[in-house]
């Protein structure tokens, strides 16, 4: 195949991938993250055939001119809309994000926020908090890794074994990628997501497409056609099949990988209505900005909403996209391509490369030095954001256990001498009401047992699998909990947890799902302890309250709603609503900030909470 017929059907491959990820993040296309596996396909087929080519030409490569040309094609955009989106994002963001955004845009410049981000979502705790302007950042960095460690394999390859040798090597590092990404899907869905290692196959097989034998290639002419509407119906099948529940990459990235593998190998035989398609003015045009364009798309979408304090409308979503590839043709057109056509030299390249890194690093240290502020109180006063948004102490000392984890700690306060055992029991949701029941065992010398591990609720539910979330670690995470309090026989159990995530899709409603977890739990810790006490739920909050009011939010951070008390089973109650809402549930209560983030109440509300949570106490006999 020759050089010119593949080109615009590339483009409009570009096209797609970039179109497709932005309507995703626009939430208009439930499997549009799949724009990244064309890209990445593109990528494989498209640098393995430059290093191959030369050094096919010279016998040698040369890495210093390759590294040179990726720097000059990718950096001038990816630092430039880096540096104006961190600028940006401080100065309409609250103070609250500024430490993760300065961590973010440094991780940005240096090409390793694909581990940053892993790790930061593994923490169940941020899955719902302010998303990162730059967290799309991430395959820009998994595609800088690659063009690192990839000429040096292709060219040692090459000279144990020439072609042969090459292409030996890339099926072989793609199928061992291929193996260790339907592991780590698994068993750690985040990591798998984020890191070049399980990423590395959906390169690997653009690189292969440039080994098909000759042979096979006049075979496929027969049936050539079939065979691209085959890899459409892939790509297409891929992006309404596929939502963000859908465990990723693993073998469900073999759709859109293989579906764009097949389209590029047989660009030559495209029919008519497709290539017809891939000329349009328009869609060649989206290719060639495709790479800002998708650089731009994000900050574009979030700001925005993070901004306002809610969700986009479908109007403001599509002018936002319309500001993308405004801001992509601007970009494109006076730094890209301006670059693109001038010879400079290795030293100016280096230096300039060298300079905006720099610049974007330093932005980033500037921005961690802002972090912090204040929060203004109705009284006058003032609270610091830090303190505001601190966690309970079983998060510090690593007492509460984390995705993954199926075992607590000692995990023991109070009074530790005492001989009346009280036990804390349950998700984040439960760990909430620590400082308040840390409290109590120091005023009441009892001691104090917590038991606490994120996105697991006390009632015995199977919830909806999503990220780092395994069920089957929750339910032996319980049953290790279970068998420790049946060993320590405490005085008694205070339950609780989050009662308001995605339901399965085999229960009619949130309520019959929720009690027959409460049922369950109830039957499983019965006879454990003569008192069984369920703290329902704490409002559900509709935003990050903190975010909120540092960005002046006033009454738009009181639209909490109030969660339901039903509780099932033979539990003794307690609802805190009442000591939290009146006619509405507001951000600030006693002139405490009630909560710390978008789902908790905060250590200050927590410990305030002590009296009302001891007076019911008291009542039932536990505490004097």
């Amino acid at each position: 195949m020759s050089a010119k017929p593949r080109i615009h059907q590339i483009q409009a491959l570009r096209a797609l991938a970039a179109l497709l990820v932005v309507l995703f993040h626009a939430k208009l296309s439930p499997g549009g993250f799949i724009g990244v596996d064309i890209f990445y396909v593109i990528s494989g087929y498209l640098i393995t055939g430059i290093i191959i080519k030369e050094i096919g030409n010279t016998g040698k490569f040369n890495y210093g001119a390759f590294y040179l040309r990726r720097a000059k094609r990718l950096l001038p955009a990816s630092l430039s809309i880096l540096g104006l989106t961190a600028i940006f994002s401080w100065l309409v963001l609250p103070p609250t994000v500024r430490a993760d955004l300065g961590k973010d845009v440094l991780a940005a410049s240096l090409y390793v926020s694909n581990y940053l981000f892993a790790f930061w979502q593994n923490d169940y705790q941020n899955l719902n908090v302010t998303p990162s302007p730059v967290i799309h950042y991430w395959s820009l960095a998994v595609e800088e890794q690659f063009y690192i460690f990839w000429p040096i394999l292709i060219y040692s390859l090459w000279k144990i074994g020439k072609r042969r040798a090459v292409a030996a090597g890339i099926l072989v590092t793609t199928l061992g990628s291929f193996l260790f990404s339907l592991y780590l899907t698994s068993a750690n869905p985040i990591w798998a997501f984020y890191s070049l290692p399980t990423r590395a196959w959906e390169l690997g097989i653009g690189a292969l497409l440039l080994f098909i034998p000759n042979s096979v290639q006049m075979k496929r002419k027969i049936a050539s056609t079939l065979l691209v509407w085959l890899g459409a119906l892939l790509l297409i099948s891929s992006v309404f099949i596929f939502s963000e529940r859908t465990p990723f990459p693993g073998y469900n990235a073999l759709l859109p990988t293989l579906g764009t593998a097949i389209l590029i190998a047989g660009i030559a035989s495209w029919p008519p209505i497709l290539n017809d398609l891939s000329k349009l003015r328009i869609v060649q045009w989206l290719g060639e900005i495709s790479y800002p364009f998708y650089l731009w798309h994000w900050p574009l979408l979030v700001l925005p909403s993070t901004r306002f304090g809610r969700p986009l409308t479908l109007l403001e979503r599509i002018f936002f996209i319309a500001l993308t590839a405004l801001a992509a043709d601007i970009t494109h057109r006076f730094l890209e391509k301006p670059i693109a056509n001038r010879d400079f030299s290795t030293v100016k390249i280096v230096r300039s490369s060298s300079l905006a890194t720099l610049v974007c690093a330093v932005l980033a240290v500037g921005i961690l030095f802002t972090d912090g502020g204040d929060i203004k109180l109705p009284n006058g006063k003032s609270v610091s954001i830090v303190e505001v948004m601190t966690k309970p102490k079983v998060y510090l000392d690593d007492c509460h256990v984390n995705n993954g984890e199926v075992l607590s700690g000692e995990c023991t306060y109070g009074d530790k001498s005492s001989s009346k055992t009280v036990v804390l029991y349950g998700d984040s949701h439960a760990a909430q009401w620590f400082p308040a029941l840390e409290k109590l065992a120091d005023e009441n010398g009892f001691k104090l047992v917590s038991l606490t591990k994120s996105a697991c609720p006390a009632p015995e539910v199977k919830k909806v699998e999503i990220g780092a979330y395994k069920n089957r670690d929750c339910f032996k995470w319980r049953e290790n909990s279970i068998k420790r309090m049946r060993e320590m026989k405490p005085a008694a159990i205070i339950l609780s947890g989050f009662q308001h995530f995605d339901v399965p899709d085999s229960f009619p409603s949130r309520q019959s799902w929720w009690s027959d977890g409460q049922k369950l739990a109830y039957q499983s810790l019965r006879g454990v302890s003569s008192k069984l006490i369920y703290i329902s739920d704490t409002p559900h909050l509709k935003q990050d309250i903190p975010n909120c009011l540092a960005a002046n939010g006033g009454v738009k951070c009181d639209d909490s709603e109030i969660s339901s008390s039903e509780i099932s089973g033979g539990f003794t109650e307690i609802d805190p609503t009442p000591w939290l809402c009146t006619s509405k549930c507001p951000a600030i209560v006693n002139e405490i900030v009630a909560y710390r983030d978008a789902s908790h109440i905060s250590v200050a509300m927590s410990r305030s909470l002590s009296l009302e949570l001891g007076g019911v106490l008291t009542q039932l006999g536990l505490i004097r």
